[in-house]
């Protein structure tokens, strides 16, 4: 007898963070998990799901993945976006759950398999001068971490990108509305080197270190900045310049070896599809939240490992841990695999999601339960409510809005 989809509900809760779960469950009570969120746009996202998607699934047949896929994307007549490629990911993610439970088998096996043990992570390492960067890197190899991003604080540019405030887990989500913050590309080029070298210096070279551009570079900037740090080995310099223009990447190509990674912002096979075809990337960070899912990443991988290119996919904690049990399982499945981002979650964000996944030697490892291997408490996600917060805008001295 077909299983079919009996039920599609969207939880919107805030623990620490704001997330948006889709919860289907079939007409065997079997219970499937999707990630939902759009950081900063999340009830755009949900309102799409509940008013325009969930209608249209009610009696589905809940086996039929990519037949429900191309309907949600065909189907809508208006395509791609951040918006609509989120929604569809949280469906095909909760209909993976739901197969692999089904078979009694987690997603990776019905992926093919383990293509290797763990999944290495990076971390992210931060500090309002050089001297607490430092410090936080020491803490996190420490920690076992075998890959860790490094930024610093601006001398004179306020509120630079990437610094963690205080203690707790990085947000830079920080305002009910969007606050306002400074930047310097002179100051960028003259210091983010010097203190990516003091990473180098005091720690050596025996671990990964990335470091994040965040679209602020063009791309003759991002050339200068990557011939700066050659000799530092990084594993990427992420997002140098706005990926909008696939064919900016030549140029950067053109002027530094410095491996190039980008793509978390941008949500479908063809948004990359230059970038990966004419080789100007080396890493590609899509995510299974924003690209459409299992499913459709799943194709950008394939795409991307005909020529050389290999996974990045961007894991920050503006993803809830279902979207990084998603990630996981494929993650460990495919054969171009490069490295996940990985921020710890804030620990009241595990009240109500509790992942299978466990971190070992700085590597992460997937669960092996049936479906994602996760459990949403709904109970805990009725205790924290919808908290409105945005990211940043970013300005230059004279007041002109900069890529953030």
């Amino acid at each position: 007898m077909t299983d079919r989809i009996e039920r599609a509900e969207v939880i919107v809760t805030a623990p620490a963070r704001n997330f948006v779960t889709v919860k289907l469950t079939t007409s065997d009570g079997i219970v499937g998990w999707g990630d939902a969120t759009l950081n900063g746009r999340e009830l755009a996202v949900a309102s799409y799901l509940s008013d325009h998607v969930i209608p249209t699934l009610i009696g589905k047949d809940a086996s039929r993945i990519g037949d429900i896929w191309s309907y949600l994307y065909k189907g809508a007549y208006w395509r791609r976006g951040p918006v609509t490629m989120t929604a569809i990911a949280a469906i095909d993610v909760a209909l993976w759950d739901i197969k692999g439970k089904r078979a009694g088998l987690p997603v990776h096996e019905l992926l093919g398999g383990k293509a290797r043990d763990g999944v290495l992570v990076y971390a992210h390492a931060s500090g309002a001068d050089v001297a607490e960067m430092l410090d936080d890197v020491d803490r996190l190899l420490g920690e076992g971490y075998r890959a860790v991003r490094g930024q610093a604080a601006l001398v004179g540019v306020p509120d630079a990108y990437g610094v963690r405030h205080g203690t707790g887990v990085y947000d830079p989500a920080d305002a009910s509305l969007p606050s306002e913050t400074g930047w310097d590309t002179a100051a960028y080029l003259e210091q983010a080197p010097g203190y990516l070298r003091a990473i180098r210096e005091r720690f050596g070279f025996g671990f990964h270190l990335l470091h994040d551009c965040h679209h602020r570079l063009t791309p003759n900037e991002a050339g200068i900045f990557g011939r700066s740090v050659e000799d530092l080995k990084l594993f990427w310099m992420e997002d140098p310049t706005p990926a909008e223009n696939q064919e900016k990447f030549r140029l950067i190509r053109q002027r530094t070896t410095t491996p190039i990674a980008t793509g978390e912002v941008l949500n479908s096979i063809w948004d990359v599809q230059t970038l990966i075809t004419e080789q100007l990337i080396d890493y590609v960070r899509t995510s299974v939240s924003h690209a459409g899912g299992i499913t459709h990443l799943r194709r950008i991988f394939d795409l991307a490992d005909l020529y050389g290119v290999r996974s990045g996919s961007h894991g920050a904690t503006d993803l809830s841990p279902v979207s990084l049990s998603a990630a996981l399982q494929l993650d460990i499945s495919i054969p171009n695999f490069g490295i996940q981002e990985y921020m710890a979650h804030d620990a009241v964000t595990h009240e109500v999601f509790r992942p299978g996944y466990h971190l070992d030697d700085g590597y992460l490892i997937p669960s092996d339960a049936p479906g994602l291997g996760i459990e949403v408490d709904e109970d805990a996600a009725r205790r924290f409510p919808y908290n409105p917060k945005y990211l940043p805008v970013a300005r230059l001295a004279d007041g002109t809005l900069h890529d953030w």
